[in-house]
């Protein structure tokens, strides 16, 4: 049903005038199973809004809704909630004309795909674009999660349980990939018609904001993905940020993976790296909080990962936590240095914040600059940071510089030299040697002088 669409740097089809839908889906099942929440989000490739829409989706009396702790979404919820068929009609109206997107555009096509097919409906090919592969193709990160890619990308919100909480945060990406790394398409979007339906219902589903994200969510931003078919360690990072987790969830996920085909063994393995990976990211800086020990050794145990929870908090010191402040690709590939290399990203400013980093976007009066440096934070330019900051090492001197070093070196040795000998020759004088010896001495004496602040005179610029 969607055809991802390869993408290029500068040269292609530009992306100006087009417009897209971004998809969002809940679903019963981590590889398969029924959709039970649908949302929209048209916007076009300037960022302007073009209309949204939600909906909860009955997959079937009695039909269990999934698993609750991951999209929030009950059994009762579903009751009275309208069919898929019921909701293709106002979902074909707003993707009419544009191009999907989706951050995982095969999982979410082959959900969509089963449930089209099974109403009967043909569909023309549709395409597509991945955020998920678009942002592979221009940044580096630990995981290509959308709330990791959102954190690089500067997108100021986290998303939350519901799918339009997901689709919004994926438009705005899609609208920072186009815009900022000026994407284009390998030839031109092909945007077929779309079959009409009668209208439909809709049943949106209300959502409370997302909890102030804690060490756990930052955390799992800096663990390295497990590649493109390990749906299962991304569901759990997803899960642990958001939450503790007690026992008789873990057994839930379990039931989720095995549903997916996978092992024993493989959830088992899976427990133990994001475990593992935790541990590292929290020892990474040398200090290790209160807080950090309690939410690792609770997600361990539930988790059935012994010992690798214990850790036993620092007794002082300041974690490094950088906030990179910018809306140009180079503040966009800092944020990502900064989670590759296992530092803490912030997302706001606040007592914890050690380094402030600013690009050219951000004006001189902005009033973060000067709070920052109230809380005792480093400034630094985007430009200076990978070295400040220990990523890189400092720049390597000039190559003239570096080719003078030698005569340099050496100059400084004959002086010495020279002034070795005029002292031997002074009191040598004072003890009585002939006065042709103190001669001959004086004459290599001044000689290695002249000689060694010639070679080690500054050259002329």
């Amino acid at each position: 049903m969607i055809e991802s669409l390869p993408l290029l740097g500068a040269g292609g089809c530009s992306a100006a005038g087009l417009e897209f839908t971004v998809v969002d889906i809940r679903t019963t099942g981590l590889r398969s199973g029924r959709v039970v929440e649908l949302a929209a989000v048209r916007v076009s490739a300037d960022g302007s809004f073009g209309g949204e829409l939600t909906t909860l989706v009955d997959p079937g009396p009695g039909v269990p809704p999934g698993p609750a702790l991951v999209h929030g979404i009950t059994r009762g919820e579903l009751d009275g909630a309208p069919s898929f068929g019921e909701v293709l009609g106002p979902f074909l109206d707003l993707c009419a004309g544009s191009v999907l997107v989706a951050h995982d555009l095969a999982s979410a096509g082959a959900f969509l795909d089963r449930e089209i097919g099974a109403l009967g409906v043909r569909m023309p090919v549709l395409p597509g674009v991945s955020t998920q592969a678009a942002a592979r193709s221009v940044v580096r990160l630990p995981n290509y999660r959308p709330a990791t890619v959102a954190h690089a990308l500067g997108v100021p919100t986290r998303p939350g349980q519901s799918a339009l909480s997901g689709a919004r945060t994926v438009a705005q990406l899609v609208v920072g990939l186009f815009g900022r790394y000026g994407l284009t398409f390998a030839s031109p979007p092909v945007l077929p018609g779309l079959p009409r339906f009668a209208d439909g219902r809709l049943l949106p589903r209300g959502e409370a904001l997302p909890a102030e994200p804690g060490w756990m969510a930052e955390a799992v931003e800096r663990i390295p993905g497990g590649g493109a078919g390990d749906a299962y360690l991304d569901l759990l990072a997803g899960v642990v940020a958001d939450q503790h987790l007690a026992h008789d969830e873990v057994a839930a996920l379990a039931v989720l993976a095995s549903e997916a085909g996978l092992s024993e063994g493989h959830v088992r393995a899976t427990h133990e790296r994001l475990v593992t990976a935790l541990r590292e990211i929290a020892e990474r800086d040398g200090v290790v909080t209160a807080a950090e020990s309690r939410e690792l050794r609770q997600v361990a145990t539930a988790l059935g990962v012994a010992d690798a929870g214990e850790l036993q908090p620092t007794a002082a010191g300041k974690p490094t936590r950088v906030l990179v402040l910018g809306t140009t690709v180079a503040a966009d590939r800092l944020r990502a240095r900064v989670l590759a290399e296992g530092v803490q990203l912030a997302k706001k400013l606040t007592a914890s914040v050690t380094h402030l980093v600013a690009d050219a976007s951000v004006p001189a009066d902005e009033p973060r600059l000067m709070r920052a440096a109230e809380l005792g934070a480093v400034l630094l330019d985007v430009g200076v940071a990978p070295v400040a900051l220990g990523f890189e090492p400092p720049p390597a001197p000039p190559a003239a510089t570096a080719a003078r070093m030698p005569k340099l070196v050496g100059g400084r040795v004959l002086m010495g030299i020279g002034l070795l000998l005029m002292f031997i020759v002074v009191v040598a004088m004072f003890a009585g040697t002939p006065l042709a010896a103190g001669i001959f001495l004086a004459v290599f004496g001044v000689g290695a002088l002249l000689g060694g602040w010639w070679l080690a005179e500054p050259a002329p610029r």
